[in-house]
């Protein structure tokens, strides 16, 4: 066999077959736009014998693509595994339901028996949970054994379709007797919070059958962490439980406790960055005192324990023979606490498995970690009060524009045309308080009103020579991220437009710059006593688009990377975007 040939067929094996039974396509970087686009791609699904998965993660389909493969798998029986992550890097979000659509329709056609359905990655929010429900729903989903959602933007809405779906796709195959046993659960950074969560653990609760549960950051408090817990209950083959970065308090922990009690094939347990509290890390001494015989890792890092608590938790685990890592890292221990720590750990022969204290923030009073907890409750409690009059506000704005706008297009239609050099005032002297309205008001929608020339009008209305404003404009343009491409794409691009005018100025110092931005995140005190604002994940997702952008000083990226990697409490709610923020700093800063 020739050389190039011999180098064709390893290139054809390396992009397509990778185990048997699997036609890959996973991370090339493709864009399928049409039918015709996808012709290559189709071939090879018809002619593919046996199939029993598709890897299509890391491309970009159109709907009319999505709609010739659904075409081609539409025979495909013996199919079982859809690895469907980050298919829709680019499109807008209104393609994505009909898509899955098409997709999920095929597979009902084909009398297909699902056992992979992973669709992570995809910001398809409550309308693609749509796009899949009646594939949910159907026989293809009878057999379903993983479920991927992860970072989907599902929000509240979503999380209710998807679990009433769920609970149907049980119910019908209960009645056909083989019911639904899913057993692997992932939908971490959905937003599902507590009306989500809740609907969910119905779900759960009915299946029983779940070894893996994956919710990180979630904003889901104790009443929807309550709800999971006695979910969990029902779920006696658990094995890993992973709620990181939810907020469960001392409510939401002893619950989780008391089911913990009753598990006893859990394995990894990661309550990091949950607040459990002192009284929740004793609950969950206690639990480890009577249960859990084979847990083998147990993370409640910053979760505001106390010396007492931890060292109960650490005692607790003396008989874990399966234990490879305790994390108590970022608690309220103070140094002889951690000294403590470490020395029942040692004493006890496990010393190798405590994880870093590196990030203790010493010792909290008894008094302030109360009446923190009661403020937290009382925040719950009028949390939605607070959202639903923000809501009227922002909705009320939205009409006022819509009539400007309205009145506007009036004015252009009954207004004869003038010549160019006639004095009058510019249809778009209406354009401006729409800018005002955003930077006073800051929302998606508002942003993307503004069109192509955000920048611009956003430019014009903010003093771009102030450090402090640039700042201010910086965290109004970042507070509104989404993952949906359009949002994102709007975002990123007017942060970097008026961070690019803001730097290019030689009036402006960087180092007023950055001090501002440290200030308003709550990283520094201001002599000014100027007030933080409530730091939310596009802030630092934003930024870390930015520091990795020409414009950005690279002399100030150790200084973002010292106080990043301070534990701070305003940056409490966004460990996954400040992690990865951290991530591209260290990377970035110069190395000694």
């Amino acid at each position: 066999m020739a050389s190039e040939d011999v180098a064709q067929l390893a290139d054809s094996l390396a992009k397509t077959q990778v185990r048997e039974g699997e036609l890959s396509y996973k991370g090339r970087g493709l864009k399928f736009d049409n039918a015709k686009s996808v012709e290559a791609l189709v071939r090879e699904v018809e002619e593919f014998q046996g199939l029993r998965a598709l890897r299509l993660e890391g491309n970009t389909f159109g709907v009319e693509a999505a709609k010739a493969i659904a075409k081609s798998l539409e025979k495909k029986g013996e199919f079982e595994c859809c690895y469907w992550s980050d298919m829709f890097t680019g499109r807008l979000r209104s393609e994505i339901p009909p898509a899955l659509t098409s997709l999920g329709g095929a597979l009902m056609t084909a009398g297909a028996r699902l056992k992979v359905l992973d669709l992570s990655d995809n910001a398809f929010g409550p309308d693609g949970v749509k796009g899949i429900d009646t594939l949910l729903r159907s026989t293809a989903c009878h057999t379903l054994q993983e479920l991927h959602l992860n970072n989907c933007g599902m929000g509240i809405g979503g999380g209710k379709i998807l679990a009433a779906a769920l609970m149907e796709c049980y119910k019908q195959s209960s009645a056909l007797g083989s019911p639904l046993t899913l057993k692997v659960f992932i939908a971490g950074r959905n937003r599902l919070e507590n009306d989500g969560a809740t609907a969910l653990a119905q779900a759960f609760q009915m299946m029983g059958s779940l070894e893996e549960v994956h919710m990180p950051q979630n904003g889901i408090n104790h009443p929807g962490v309550t709800a999971l817990a006695k979910a969990m209950q029902s779920n006696q083959k658990l094995r890993v439980l992973n709620l990181n970065d939810n907020t469960f308090t001392k409510k939401g922990a002893i619950a989780m406790a008391q089911t913990l009690k009753g598990l006893h094939s859990v394995q990894v347990i990661n309550f990091g960055d949950c607040l459990v509290r002192s009284e929740g890390a004793a609950a969950i001494a206690d639990a480890l005192m009577l249960g859990l015989p084979i847990l083998k890792e147990l993370n409640l890092s910053f979760g505001e324990i106390k010396e007492e608590a931890a060292l109960m938790v650490a005692k607790a685990v003396r008989n874990k023979a399966h234990l490879e890592k305790l994390d108590l890292n970022g608690n309220y221990l103070g140094v002889d606490g951690c000294k403590m720590l470490k020395q029942i750990m040692d004493d006890m022969k496990i010393g190798n498995l405590l994880g870093s204290l590196s990030d203790d923030e010493g010792e909290l009073e008894d008094e302030e970690e109360d009446d923190e907890e009661e403020e937290e409750d009382e925040d719950e409690e009028d949390k939605d009060g607070e959202d639903e009059e923000e809501e009227e506000e922002e909705e009320e704005e939205d009409e006022e524009d819509n009539r400007l706008k309205a009145d506007q297009d009036v004015e252009a239609e009954e207004t004869p045309a003038k010549p160019q050099n006639t004095v009058s005032t510019p249809v778009s002297s209406t354009r401006p308080p729409d800018v005002t309205s955003f930077l006073s008001f800051p929302s998606p929608d508002k942003l993307l009103k503004l069109g192509a020339k955000r920048a611009l009008l956003i430019e014009q209305q903010v003093d771009m020579l102030d450090a402090g404003k640039t700042v201010e404009a910086f965290l109004k343009i970042s507070s509104v991220y989404k993952e949906e491409h359009e949002v994102k794409k709007a975002v990123l691009d007017t942060v970097d437009a008026v961070l690019r005018k803001a730097f290019s100025h030689p009036i402006i110092q960087s180092y007023s710059f950055i001090s501002a931005l440290l200030v308003m995140l709550g990283l520094i005190k201001s002599e000014e006593k100027i007030k933080p604002v409530k730091v939310v994940p596009g802030h630092l997702l934003a930024l870390d688009h930015a520091v990795q952008q020409d414009y950005f000083p690279r002399e100030h990226v150790a200084v973002l990377h010292a106080f990043m990697s301070r534990r701070s409490k305003s940056l409490e709610s966004c460990s996954s975007a400040r992690n990865s923020l951290m991530s591209t700093l260290e990377r970035l800063r110069p190395k000694c």
